[in-house]
Protein backbone atom coordinates (compact mmCIF):
# COMPACT_ATOMS: atom_id res chain seq x y z
CA UNK A 1 0.00 0.00 0.00
CA UNK A 2 2.98 2.38 0.87
CA UNK A 3 4.54 2.13 -2.64
CA UNK A 4 0.99 2.51 -4.38
CA UNK A 5 0.49 5.87 -2.30
CA UNK A 6 4.08 6.43 -3.18
CA UNK A 7 3.47 6.13 -6.51
CA UNK A 8 0.58 8.32 -6.98
CA UNK A 9 2.40 10.79 -5.08
CA UNK A 10 5.09 10.97 -7.32
CA UNK A 11 2.68 10.82 -10.93
CA UNK A 12 0.77 14.04 -9.13
CA UNK A 13 4.39 15.73 -8.79
CA UNK A 14 4.93 14.85 -12.10
CA UNK A 15 2.06 15.97 -14.02
CA UNK A 16 1.82 19.03 -11.90
CA UNK A 17 5.20 20.28 -13.48
CA UNK A 18 4.44 19.21 -16.50
CA UNK A 19 3.74 22.50 -19.05
CA UNK A 20 0.90 21.83 -21.73
CA UNK A 21 2.19 21.85 -25.34
CA UNK A 22 2.85 25.65 -26.35
CA UNK A 23 -0.35 27.57 -27.90
CA UNK A 24 0.06 31.42 -27.36
CA UNK A 25 2.61 33.64 -28.62
CA UNK A 26 2.99 36.80 -26.61
CA UNK A 27 4.05 38.48 -30.02
CA UNK A 28 0.03 37.56 -31.32
CA UNK A 29 -1.47 39.58 -28.20
CA UNK A 30 1.39 42.16 -26.76
CA UNK A 31 -0.10 45.36 -29.08
CA UNK A 32 -3.67 44.77 -27.31
CA UNK A 33 -2.01 44.91 -23.90
CA UNK A 34 -1.17 48.57 -23.92
CA UNK A 35 -3.10 50.76 -21.13
CA UNK A 36 -5.23 52.79 -22.93
CA UNK A 37 -8.11 54.88 -21.31
CA UNK A 38 -11.84 53.23 -22.32
CA UNK A 39 -13.63 55.40 -24.42
CA UNK A 40 -16.60 56.64 -22.14
CA UNK A 41 -18.18 59.28 -24.54
CA UNK A 42 -18.97 60.18 -28.02
CA UNK A 43 -20.67 63.16 -30.02
CA UNK A 44 -23.26 60.13 -30.45
CA UNK A 45 -23.87 59.94 -26.68
CA UNK A 46 -23.21 63.85 -26.35
CA UNK A 47 -26.16 64.50 -29.02
CA UNK A 48 -28.87 62.41 -26.99
CA UNK A 49 -27.39 63.30 -23.66
CA UNK A 50 -27.86 66.78 -23.80
CA UNK A 51 -31.72 66.34 -25.01
CA UNK A 52 -32.38 65.03 -20.96
CA UNK A 53 -33.82 67.51 -18.27
CA UNK A 54 -35.22 66.40 -15.04
CA UNK A 55 -38.48 66.72 -16.40
CA UNK A 56 -37.89 65.32 -19.85
CA UNK A 57 -39.98 63.51 -22.01
CA UNK A 58 -37.73 62.94 -24.23
CA UNK A 59 -38.46 59.18 -25.42
CA UNK A 60 -35.93 58.53 -28.17
CA UNK A 61 -33.30 60.33 -25.81
CA UNK A 62 -33.19 57.66 -23.04
CA UNK A 63 -33.11 54.80 -25.02
CA UNK A 64 -30.03 56.20 -27.00
CA UNK A 65 -28.57 57.34 -23.33
CA UNK A 66 -29.52 53.82 -21.89
CA UNK A 67 -27.31 51.99 -24.70
CA UNK A 68 -24.50 54.10 -25.19
CA UNK A 69 -23.85 53.82 -21.28
CA UNK A 70 -24.28 49.78 -21.55
CA UNK A 71 -21.43 49.95 -24.06
CA UNK A 72 -19.45 52.14 -21.17
CA UNK A 73 -20.00 49.25 -19.28
CA UNK A 74 -19.02 46.74 -21.80
CA UNK A 75 -15.52 48.30 -21.94
CA UNK A 76 -15.01 49.77 -18.76
CA UNK A 77 -16.45 47.48 -16.17
CA UNK A 78 -17.69 50.62 -14.45
CA UNK A 79 -21.17 49.55 -12.46
CA UNK A 80 -21.97 53.11 -13.06
CA UNK A 81 -22.39 52.89 -16.44
CA UNK A 82 -24.98 49.94 -16.02
CA UNK A 83 -26.93 51.59 -12.82
CA UNK A 84 -27.39 55.33 -15.51
CA UNK A 85 -28.57 52.76 -18.00
CA UNK A 86 -31.61 50.79 -15.66
CA UNK A 87 -32.31 54.85 -14.78
CA UNK A 88 -32.79 55.97 -18.16
CA UNK A 89 -34.23 52.44 -19.37
CA UNK A 90 -36.94 52.95 -16.04
CA UNK A 91 -38.09 56.15 -16.78
CA UNK A 92 -38.52 55.32 -21.15
CA UNK A 93 -40.87 52.08 -19.86
CA UNK A 94 -42.38 54.82 -17.24
CA UNK A 95 -43.47 57.51 -20.37
CA UNK A 96 -43.78 54.93 -23.36
CA UNK A 97 -46.40 54.80 -25.63
CA UNK A 98 -45.07 53.69 -28.35
CA UNK A 99 -42.31 50.56 -27.91
CA UNK A 100 -42.98 50.81 -24.74
CA UNK A 101 -42.21 46.52 -25.02
CA UNK A 102 -38.66 47.18 -26.55
CA UNK A 103 -37.79 49.34 -23.80
CA UNK A 104 -38.91 46.53 -21.05
CA UNK A 105 -37.35 44.18 -23.45
CA UNK A 106 -34.31 46.04 -22.66
CA UNK A 107 -34.35 47.09 -18.90
CA UNK A 108 -35.13 43.39 -18.93
CA UNK A 109 -31.22 42.60 -19.96
CA UNK A 110 -29.96 45.16 -17.85
CA UNK A 111 -31.43 43.41 -14.99
CA UNK A 112 -30.33 39.92 -16.02
CA UNK A 113 -26.92 42.05 -16.15
CA UNK A 114 -27.42 42.93 -12.72
CA UNK A 115 -28.00 39.39 -11.39
CA UNK A 116 -32.04 40.76 -10.72
CA UNK A 117 -33.77 38.04 -11.95
CA UNK A 118 -37.01 38.08 -10.49
CA UNK A 119 -37.39 41.82 -11.76
CA UNK A 120 -36.35 40.49 -15.40
CA UNK A 121 -38.66 38.23 -15.61
CA UNK A 122 -41.63 40.96 -14.34
CA UNK A 123 -39.94 42.89 -17.44
CA UNK A 124 -40.22 40.48 -19.65
CA UNK A 125 -43.88 39.77 -18.84
CA UNK A 126 -44.75 43.29 -19.37
CA UNK A 127 -43.30 43.26 -22.82
CA UNK A 128 -45.11 39.94 -23.30
CA UNK A 129 -48.30 41.24 -21.89
CA UNK A 130 -47.89 44.07 -24.48
CA UNK A 131 -47.67 41.97 -27.38
CA UNK A 132 -45.15 43.87 -29.98
CA UNK A 133 -42.10 42.03 -30.82
CA UNK A 134 -43.23 38.36 -29.85
CA UNK A 135 -39.95 36.84 -31.05
CA UNK A 136 -37.66 38.86 -29.02
CA UNK A 137 -39.55 38.79 -26.03
CA UNK A 138 -39.90 35.07 -25.92
CA UNK A 139 -36.52 34.78 -26.95
CA UNK A 140 -35.84 37.11 -23.69
CA UNK A 141 -37.70 34.95 -21.74
CA UNK A 142 -35.91 31.96 -22.57
CA UNK A 143 -33.16 33.68 -21.34
CA UNK A 144 -34.22 35.10 -17.98
CA UNK A 145 -36.07 31.23 -17.56
CA UNK A 146 -33.07 29.52 -18.04
CA UNK A 147 -31.09 31.95 -15.19
CA UNK A 148 -33.40 30.86 -12.71
CA UNK A 149 -33.40 27.71 -12.98
CA UNK A 150 -36.82 27.22 -14.71
CA UNK A 151 -36.13 25.10 -17.31
CA UNK A 152 -38.82 23.02 -18.52
CA UNK A 153 -40.16 26.93 -19.36
CA UNK A 154 -37.17 27.41 -20.90
CA UNK A 155 -37.33 24.89 -23.32
CA UNK A 156 -40.84 25.91 -24.16
CA UNK A 157 -39.63 29.56 -25.06
CA UNK A 158 -36.68 28.15 -27.14
CA UNK A 159 -39.06 25.17 -29.06
CA UNK A 160 -41.24 28.64 -29.65
CA UNK A 161 -38.57 30.76 -31.59
CA UNK A 162 -37.41 27.57 -33.65
CA UNK A 163 -35.59 28.94 -36.91
CA UNK A 164 -31.98 27.45 -38.19
CA UNK A 165 -31.50 30.33 -39.77
CA UNK A 166 -32.07 32.83 -36.92
CA UNK A 167 -28.79 34.10 -35.17
CA UNK A 168 -30.44 34.35 -31.68
CA UNK A 169 -32.20 31.45 -32.03
CA UNK A 170 -28.74 29.49 -32.76
CA UNK A 171 -27.11 31.01 -29.44
CA UNK A 172 -29.90 30.01 -27.81
CA UNK A 173 -29.96 26.25 -28.95
CA UNK A 174 -25.86 26.20 -27.92
CA UNK A 175 -26.86 27.35 -24.95
CA UNK A 176 -29.30 24.65 -24.15
CA UNK A 177 -27.15 22.03 -25.30
CA UNK A 178 -24.47 22.96 -22.92
CA UNK A 179 -26.89 22.87 -20.26
CA UNK A 180 -27.82 19.23 -21.69
CA UNK A 181 -23.73 18.20 -21.50
CA UNK A 182 -23.75 17.70 -25.47
CA UNK A 183 -20.54 19.89 -26.02
CA UNK A 184 -20.46 18.77 -29.29
CA UNK A 185 -23.52 20.01 -30.05
CA UNK A 186 -23.01 23.38 -28.21
CA UNK A 187 -19.46 23.58 -30.71
CA UNK A 188 -22.06 22.69 -33.94
CA UNK A 189 -24.67 25.40 -33.11
CA UNK A 190 -22.30 28.02 -31.81
CA UNK A 191 -19.77 27.07 -35.29
CA UNK A 192 -23.05 27.92 -37.52
CA UNK A 193 -23.93 31.07 -35.22
CA UNK A 194 -20.63 32.66 -36.04
CA UNK A 195 -21.60 32.23 -40.42
CA UNK A 196 -24.74 34.12 -39.64
CA UNK A 197 -22.12 36.74 -37.76
CA UNK A 198 -20.24 36.98 -40.21
CA UNK A 199 -22.40 36.95 -43.11
CA UNK A 200 -24.00 39.99 -41.65
CA UNK A 201 -20.83 41.58 -40.83
CA UNK A 202 -21.94 42.59 -37.63
CA UNK A 203 -19.14 43.37 -35.50
CA UNK A 204 -21.12 43.07 -31.86
CA UNK A 205 -22.57 39.57 -33.09
CA UNK A 206 -18.99 38.96 -34.12
CA UNK A 207 -17.33 38.95 -30.97
CA UNK A 208 -20.15 37.04 -29.31
CA UNK A 209 -19.43 34.32 -31.50
CA UNK A 210 -15.49 34.40 -31.41
CA UNK A 211 -15.58 34.81 -27.22
CA UNK A 212 -18.25 31.62 -26.94
CA UNK A 213 -16.91 29.48 -28.98
CA UNK A 214 -13.40 30.33 -27.26
CA UNK A 215 -15.04 29.43 -24.15
CA UNK A 216 -16.46 26.19 -25.79
CA UNK A 217 -13.53 24.87 -27.68
CA UNK A 218 -11.43 24.94 -24.53
CA UNK A 219 -13.68 22.92 -22.73
CA UNK A 220 -13.71 20.52 -25.56
CA UNK A 221 -9.87 20.89 -24.80
CA UNK A 222 -9.68 22.27 -28.57
CA UNK A 223 -6.90 24.92 -26.84
CA UNK A 224 -5.63 26.38 -30.38
CA UNK A 225 -8.86 26.59 -31.39
CA UNK A 226 -10.21 28.44 -28.04
CA UNK A 227 -6.85 31.00 -28.52
CA UNK A 228 -7.68 31.76 -32.22
CA UNK A 229 -11.12 32.90 -31.64
CA UNK A 230 -9.88 35.07 -28.77
CA UNK A 231 -7.54 36.84 -30.81
CA UNK A 232 -10.17 36.89 -33.87
CA UNK A 233 -12.69 38.95 -30.71
CA UNK A 234 -9.28 41.38 -29.88
CA UNK A 235 -8.72 41.69 -33.68
CA UNK A 236 -12.44 43.43 -33.76
CA UNK A 237 -12.25 45.16 -30.53
CA UNK A 238 -8.48 45.41 -28.66
CA UNK A 239 -9.74 46.63 -25.50
CA UNK A 240 -11.70 43.58 -24.95
CA UNK A 241 -11.33 42.47 -21.36
CA UNK A 242 -12.98 38.91 -21.64
CA UNK A 243 -10.44 38.20 -24.27
CA UNK A 244 -7.47 38.64 -22.61
CA UNK A 245 -9.00 36.75 -19.59
CA UNK A 246 -9.11 34.30 -21.73
CA UNK A 247 -5.81 33.94 -23.33
CA UNK A 248 -4.60 34.33 -19.48
CA UNK A 249 -6.27 31.60 -18.54
CA UNK A 250 -5.24 29.42 -21.54
CA UNK A 251 -1.57 30.64 -20.50
CA UNK A 252 -1.97 29.72 -17.03
CA UNK A 253 -3.96 26.40 -16.81
CA UNK A 254 -2.88 25.02 -20.17
CA UNK A 255 0.59 26.28 -20.49
CA UNK A 256 1.23 26.51 -16.56
CA UNK A 257 3.02 29.99 -16.95
CA UNK A 258 2.20 31.81 -13.89
CA UNK A 259 4.33 35.10 -14.78
CA UNK A 260 2.77 35.42 -18.18
CA UNK A 261 -1.12 35.26 -17.16
CA UNK A 262 -0.30 38.00 -14.65
CA UNK A 263 1.41 39.98 -16.73
CA UNK A 264 -1.88 39.68 -18.72
CA UNK A 265 -4.20 40.17 -16.44
CA UNK A 266 -2.76 43.34 -14.58
CA UNK A 267 -2.77 45.00 -18.09
CA UNK A 268 -6.24 44.09 -17.97
CA UNK A 269 -7.23 45.53 -14.52
CA UNK A 270 -5.43 48.73 -15.03
CA UNK A 271 -8.65 49.66 -17.36
CA UNK A 272 -11.43 47.47 -16.89
CA UNK A 273 -13.28 46.99 -13.33
CA UNK A 274 -14.50 43.93 -12.65
CA UNK A 275 -13.58 42.12 -8.93
CA UNK A 276 -13.43 38.84 -10.17
CA UNK A 277 -9.81 39.28 -12.12
CA UNK A 278 -8.52 39.85 -8.65
CA UNK A 279 -10.10 36.28 -7.88
CA UNK A 280 -8.25 34.61 -10.60
CA UNK A 281 -4.73 36.69 -9.60
CA UNK A 282 -5.18 35.18 -6.18
CA UNK A 283 -5.46 31.49 -7.61
CA UNK A 284 -2.55 32.01 -9.90
CA UNK A 285 -0.44 33.75 -6.91
CA UNK A 286 -1.54 30.69 -4.93
CA UNK A 287 -0.43 28.42 -7.86
CA UNK A 288 2.97 30.03 -7.57
CA UNK A 289 3.47 30.07 -3.83
CA UNK A 290 2.73 33.58 -3.10
CA UNK A 291 1.03 33.97 -0.08
CA UNK A 292 1.05 37.67 0.28
CA UNK A 293 0.22 38.28 -3.34
CA UNK A 294 -2.79 35.88 -2.86
CA UNK A 295 -4.11 38.09 0.46
CA UNK A 296 -3.74 40.90 -1.22
CA UNK A 297 -5.51 39.97 -4.36
CA UNK A 298 -8.67 38.39 -2.12
CA UNK A 299 -8.41 42.13 -0.70
CA UNK A 300 -8.83 43.68 -3.79
CA UNK A 301 -11.63 41.81 -4.79
CA UNK A 302 -13.74 42.22 -1.34
CA UNK A 303 -12.78 46.05 -1.29
CA UNK A 304 -14.18 46.47 -5.12
CA UNK A 305 -17.23 43.79 -4.80
CA UNK A 306 -18.43 45.11 -1.56
CA UNK A 307 -19.68 48.17 -3.63
CA UNK A 308 -23.19 48.36 -2.78
CA UNK A 309 -24.17 49.25 -6.15
CA UNK A 310 -22.81 45.69 -7.01
CA UNK A 311 -26.15 44.09 -5.45
CA UNK A 312 -26.04 40.30 -5.86
CA UNK A 313 -24.14 40.19 -9.12
CA UNK A 314 -20.81 38.96 -6.91
CA UNK A 315 -22.93 36.58 -4.38
CA UNK A 316 -21.40 33.63 -5.61
CA UNK A 317 -18.02 34.61 -5.80
CA UNK A 318 -18.34 35.95 -2.26
CA UNK A 319 -19.77 32.71 -1.21
CA UNK A 320 -16.28 30.90 -2.57
CA UNK A 321 -14.45 33.26 -0.25
CA UNK A 322 -16.13 32.54 2.59
CA UNK A 323 -15.83 28.86 2.23
CA UNK A 324 -12.30 28.68 0.84
CA UNK A 325 -10.51 31.52 2.31
CA UNK A 326 -11.87 33.30 5.24
CA UNK A 327 -13.89 30.11 6.87
CA UNK A 328 -16.69 32.16 7.52
CA UNK A 329 -19.22 29.38 6.86
CA UNK A 330 -22.21 30.81 8.25
CA UNK A 331 -21.63 34.27 6.09
CA UNK A 332 -21.67 31.63 3.17
CA UNK A 333 -24.84 29.78 4.42
CA UNK A 334 -26.67 32.68 4.80
CA UNK A 335 -25.53 34.02 1.56
CA UNK A 336 -26.51 30.69 -0.30
CA UNK A 337 -29.92 30.67 0.67
CA UNK A 338 -30.63 33.89 -0.56
CA UNK A 339 -28.73 32.74 -3.70
CA UNK A 340 -31.05 29.53 -3.96
CA UNK A 341 -33.91 32.06 -3.01
CA UNK A 342 -32.82 34.37 -5.74
CA UNK A 343 -32.27 31.70 -8.69
CA UNK A 344 -32.72 28.05 -7.49
CA UNK A 345 -30.68 26.17 -9.91
CA UNK A 346 -27.84 23.77 -9.63
CA UNK A 347 -25.28 26.03 -8.86
CA UNK A 348 -27.25 27.51 -6.01
CA UNK A 349 -28.20 24.47 -4.88
CA UNK A 350 -23.78 23.71 -5.12
CA UNK A 351 -23.29 27.02 -3.49
CA UNK A 352 -25.74 25.74 -0.73
CA UNK A 353 -24.70 22.07 -0.42
CA UNK A 354 -20.79 22.99 -0.10
CA UNK A 355 -21.59 25.45 2.77
CA UNK A 356 -23.22 22.81 4.62
CA UNK A 357 -20.72 20.55 4.32
CA UNK A 358 -17.69 23.10 5.18
CA UNK A 359 -20.17 23.44 8.48
CA UNK A 360 -20.07 20.42 9.37
CA UNK A 361 -23.29 19.19 8.07
CA UNK A 362 -22.41 16.47 5.56
CA UNK A 363 -25.83 14.69 5.81
CA UNK A 364 -27.76 17.97 4.73
CA UNK A 365 -24.87 18.37 2.00
CA UNK A 366 -25.63 15.30 0.35
CA UNK A 367 -29.58 15.84 0.71
CA UNK A 368 -29.06 18.71 -1.46
CA UNK A 369 -26.92 17.01 -3.87
CA UNK A 370 -29.11 14.03 -4.56
CA UNK A 371 -32.33 16.40 -4.52
CA UNK A 372 -31.26 19.03 -6.91
CA UNK A 373 -27.71 18.77 -8.76
CA UNK A 374 -27.20 15.00 -9.52
CA UNK A 375 -28.32 14.95 -13.03
CA UNK A 376 -29.24 18.17 -13.50
CA UNK A 377 -25.74 19.97 -14.50
CA UNK A 378 -22.25 18.96 -16.03
CA UNK A 379 -20.50 21.89 -14.81
CA UNK A 380 -16.84 20.81 -14.09
CA UNK A 381 -16.90 23.00 -10.82
CA UNK A 382 -19.66 21.55 -9.17
CA UNK A 383 -19.15 17.73 -10.23
CA UNK A 384 -15.58 18.17 -7.96
CA UNK A 385 -18.19 19.35 -4.89
CA UNK A 386 -20.37 16.84 -5.24
CA UNK A 387 -17.17 14.59 -5.26
CA UNK A 388 -16.42 15.99 -1.92
CA UNK A 389 -19.61 15.74 -0.51
CA UNK A 390 -19.86 11.60 -1.66
CA UNK A 391 -16.62 11.30 -0.23
CA UNK A 392 -17.71 12.88 3.03
CA UNK A 393 -20.33 10.67 3.31
CA UNK A 394 -18.41 7.67 2.44
CA UNK A 395 -20.36 6.88 -1.07
CA UNK A 396 -16.85 6.03 -2.78
CA UNK A 397 -17.83 4.05 -5.58
CA UNK A 398 -19.57 7.48 -6.31
CA UNK A 399 -16.55 9.36 -5.95
CA UNK A 400 -14.78 6.24 -7.75
CA UNK A 401 -17.11 7.68 -10.77
CA UNK A 402 -16.66 11.13 -10.83
CA UNK A 403 -12.71 11.10 -10.24
CA UNK A 404 -12.01 10.02 -14.51
CA UNK A 405 -14.23 12.68 -15.38
CA UNK A 406 -13.19 15.09 -13.31
CA UNK A 407 -9.47 14.72 -14.47
CA UNK A 408 -10.49 15.76 -18.10
CA UNK A 409 -11.79 18.13 -16.90
CA UNK A 410 -8.07 19.83 -15.42
CA UNK A 411 -7.91 22.32 -17.69
CA UNK A 412 -11.49 24.05 -16.76
CA UNK A 413 -11.08 23.34 -13.31
CA UNK A 414 -7.74 24.64 -12.89
CA UNK A 415 -4.15 23.41 -12.42
CA UNK A 416 -4.53 23.09 -8.28
CA UNK A 417 -7.50 21.16 -9.13
CA UNK A 418 -5.59 18.13 -9.46
CA UNK A 419 -4.53 17.62 -6.09
CA UNK A 420 -8.10 17.54 -5.13
CA UNK A 421 -9.21 15.43 -7.49
CA UNK A 422 -6.30 12.70 -6.90
CA UNK A 423 -7.03 13.08 -3.21
CA UNK A 424 -10.82 12.47 -3.40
Amino acid sequence: MKHIVTLIAVVFMLSCGKEGRQVTDSEDYNEYLAVADPNTTSKYFELWNTKIKPDSLQLMSFGHVASEYNRFFKSTGDITYLKKAEKALQKAVNIANINKEGYARALARNYISQHRFKEALQMAQLADSIGGGKKDTQSLLFDVHMELGNYGLAEKYLDSIKDMSSFGFLIRIAKWSDYKGDLDSTIRFMEKAKKKAESSNSKNLKLWSYTNLADYYGHAGRIDDSYRHYLKALSLDPQNAYAKKGIAWIVFSHEKNSVEALRILDAVTQSHQSPDYYLLKAEIAAFMGKENERIKNLDEFYKQASNVAYGDMYNMHNIELYLSHTQQYDRALHLASKEVENRPTPESYNALAHSYLKSGDKAKALELVEKYIVGQTFEPGILLNVAKVYKANREFEKVTALKQELMGAVYELGPSSEAEILNL
